[in-house]
């Protein structure tokens, strides 16, 4: 399982989407290890939960195929090549100046308004592809406008997912029919939730009656993790409410990161990695890394684990569904709404700027050139702007 997973981690670029196809190619048409409809609900389902989407997948592919130390394995081999590549930057980033460095950076977060806009139309057309998921897109757009920080963006998703139990109900299609067989059982699945929901409740009266930057970055993170709903793009509004806002990291070294983590393999989440390890105060370098990757990831699988044994009822409801697509709907207006800041009023000073990112968005969307390939474009057209 290390194997497969290493392998696809090191190969999988494009981001989650990306990530479900390459699955689905290896473990369903080569190896056979989970059928087409089974695979199909499994996607469904990490759809459906906060967190990373296609690292959820992977995990549950893991504990289906090899119990826990199969999911461990899956997870550890598919995020380690990533996250070692963005702490790696991390660790050069607080040495490079000149104008060389400051080009690349500058190009860099430009590829990010391109790559965040082109997930903004991807995910409209389908999350909202009718006027009610749109209008409530909109509204989700409005709120975290008006709540600015970590307030705005569950508002907004709570917003979205309660306006999708009243007007999506007639818009979320029809339950999958065959059951996903991964063997979890109800008291297991039901400490899983307990602790999920422990962590989320405690950790914030943790951080506030013991002021320690180690427990304080705990709490943004696991909070991060566990309020992500539509994929690992979305995770960038949250990340820059918890860690930009009180002054963990600097603007433009957040916007650089995030667009640098589209040139790597593997889950977008990995970014929390690149964070921990420039957040001051706190552990920083690898320690900071690895706290900030753990706390973003474990919300996520103790969730999986706590629905799967409960799904086979819940899936076939119809309000359940209705629930989903609102939130789902919400996604796209968190989404719009970061993109044009810190995106946008982070990255582009200038009409060169603009330029550069259109172009970018035509490479992405029009040319279907990998995000790692018009990243290195970005970075080196910066460059050439900067040195002209």
């Amino acid at each position: 399982m290390f194997a497969v997973f290493l392998r696809l981690g090191l190969t999988s670029f494009g981001g989650p989407i990306a990530h479900l196809g390459y699955f689905r190619a290896e473990f369903v048409d080569r190896k056979r290890w989970i059928g087409e409809s089974a695979y199909a609900e499994l996607v469904a389902l990490a759809q459906f939960l906060p967190g990373p989407s296609s690292s959820q997948v992977g995990f549950a592919l893991g504990l289906r195929r090899a119990g826990l130390l199969g999911a461990l394995a899956a997870f550890t081999a598919f995020t380690s090549p990533s996250a070692v590549a963005l702490v790696a930057l991390a660790s050069g980033a607080a040495v490079l100046d000149g104008p060389v460095a400051d080009g690349a950076m500058s190009g860099l977060t430009v590829v990010a308004v391109a790559v965040v806009a082109l997930a903004v139309l991807s995910m409209a057309r389908t999350l909202t592809p009718d006027l009610p998921r749109a209008a409530i897109a909109v509204g989700a757009l409005v709120i975290v406008v008006v709540l600015a920080g970590p307030l705005g963006q569950v508002a907004a998703i709570a917003a979205g997912a309660l306006a999708g139990a009243v007007v999506c109900r007639r818009l979320s299609g029809t339950a999958p029919g065959e059951s996903l067989g991964i063997a979890v059982s109800k008291r297991a699945g039901a400490v899983a939730l307990a602790l999920a929901g422990i962590l989320l409740v405690t950790l914030p009266v943790l951080a506030a009656l013991v002021p320690h930057p180690a427990i304080a970055q705990l709490s943004a993170f696991s909070r991060a993790g566990a309020l992500v709903f539509g994929g690992g793009h979305v995770v960038l509004p949250l990340l820059e409410a918890e860690v930009v806002s009180p002054g963990w990291v600097a603007s433009g070294d957040f916007v650089a990161g995030y667009a640098a983590a589209q040139a790597v393999p593997g889950p977008l989440f990995t970014f929390a990695g690149y964070l921990g390890a420039l957040a001051e105060p706190g552990p920083g370098g690898i320690a900071g890394a690895a706290l900030a990757l753990v706390a973003i990831f474990l919300p996520g699988f103790l969730v999986l684990v706590g629905v799967l044994p409960f799904w086979e009822g819940l899936r076939r409801r119809a309000g359940v569904r209705a629930v989903v697509s609102g939130a789902s709907a919400a996604v796209v207006g968190i989404l719009a709404a970061a993109l044009y800041d810190p995106l946008f009023t982070s990255a582009i000073s200038g009409p060169p700027t603009l330029a550069l990112a259109v172009v970018c968005f035509v490479l992405l969307a029009v040319a279907k050139v990998p995000p790692w390939g018009v990243v290195l474009f970005g970075a080196a057209a910066g460059i050439l702007l900067a040195l002209l």
